[in-house]
């Protein structure tokens, strides 16, 4: 009887070794598999339709093709993209969560008291994607049809006109501050959720000028909707030529150039983060993504992820003198 006891308790204890090892078995195969071994997220701290938001999609559906996984764009607005971008700090470094990061990051650094993140120390960066000047409009109510005229007639009128952006902090409204500073003029900002809104709010008079990106402005202004007075890039877009530059109508040395980029958080492998590298390099290089890319606005760029790093420290000082000066500080 005690025997037969025995002899049944270490069968049932040999059993659930067996489960056991092969448990773990079934664990250091799943670790084995081959990355990605399941979607990915790309999250997008705007809203969809922006120029950020399309500059994703675009490549996240060349990614799932090449990847063999999914690449899920995820929209996170609010706080001009802080939001999102603290969800992706606090991610698992697995390389399955990344996230896109704009020159507004950079600005939010200083112009924040608190942001929720660190951009230099929680992100492991993977590479720029790209680069769009935004286009300084105005709705046609308003006398003027150049840079020259416009800073006239806000002369004119101090504090009286009002100008739209994607909300405190973003890249609109740092070019606009670096535009009022350099003109010497006030204006009125009025913050809205996103490009489309700020946009529509042009359209419909409730302000009277804007910058924005092209892929929001362009098809206004060429429909007549919108009238466009300059770009923030130092030099004219190939997309639309006959517009000039902020720097060349009078005043030398303004750029705003408004960049994405791609990182993951910081703690990510090596060998990720340089399987990610290739295959974006691989989705920007590509002929569709260029081509949609051109009609609006966008030229594609890249870099390696060291000369990211070193970029993303320089926009962090630059976009913090520019903050200093202006005196502008958010809560």
């Amino acid at each position: 009887m005690i025997r037969n006891i025995m002899i049944r308790k270490i069968r049932k204890y040999c059993s659930q070794v067996a489960v056991m090892l092969l448990s773990g078995t079934s664990v250091t195969l799943a670790y084995a598999q081959p990355y990605p071994s399941k979607p990915l997220h790309l999250i997008v701290p705007y809203a969809a339709g922006g120029g950020a938001d399309i500059v994703a999609r675009t490549l996240a559906q060349k990614l799932s093709e090449s990847m063999g996984q999914q690449v899920v764009v995820d929209n996170r607005a609010g706080a001009a993209g802080n939001i999102g971008a603290a969800l992706g700090a606090k991610a698992a470094p697995d390389g399955y969560t990344l996230l896109l990061i704009t020159n507004t990051h950079a600005t939010n650094a200083s112009l924040y008291t608190k942001v929720g993140y660190d951009l230099a120390k929680d992100f492991a960066p993977i590479t720029l994607m790209s680069e769009t000047p935004l286009i300084l409009a105005v709705h046609p109510s308003l006398p003027a049809r150049s840079v020259k005229e416009l800073v006239a007639v806000a002369k004119s009128r101090p504090g009286q006109l009002h100008y739209s952006t994607g909300g405190n902090g973003s890249s609109a409204h740092t070019a606009a501050q670096l535009f009022v500073s350099m003109a010497g003029i006030d204006l009125v900002h009025v913050p809205y959720k996103g490009n489309v809104e700020q946009t529509t709010a042009l359209m419909s008079g409730y302000v009277q000028l804007t910058f924005s990106t092209m892929s929001g402005l362009l098809p206004q202004v060429k429909a007549g909707r919108l009238r466009a007075l300059a770009m923030t890039a130092a030099k004219r877009a190939p997309a639309a030529p006959d517009i000039p530059t902020i720097a060349e109508s009078g005043y030398p040395g303004y750029e705003v150039i408004n960049w994405t980029g791609v990182v993951v958080p910081t703690g990510t492998s090596k060998d990720i983060i340089a399987k990610l590298h290739t295959e974006f390099l691989k989705a920007l290089g590509a002929p569709d993504v260029k081509n949609r890319y051109a009609g609006q606005g966008v030229e594609p760029v890249s870099s390696t992820p060291e000369e990211f790093a070193a970029f993303i420290r320089a926009e962090l000082v630059r976009w913090g003198r520019v903050t200093k000066q202006s005196g502008a500080r958010l809560d």
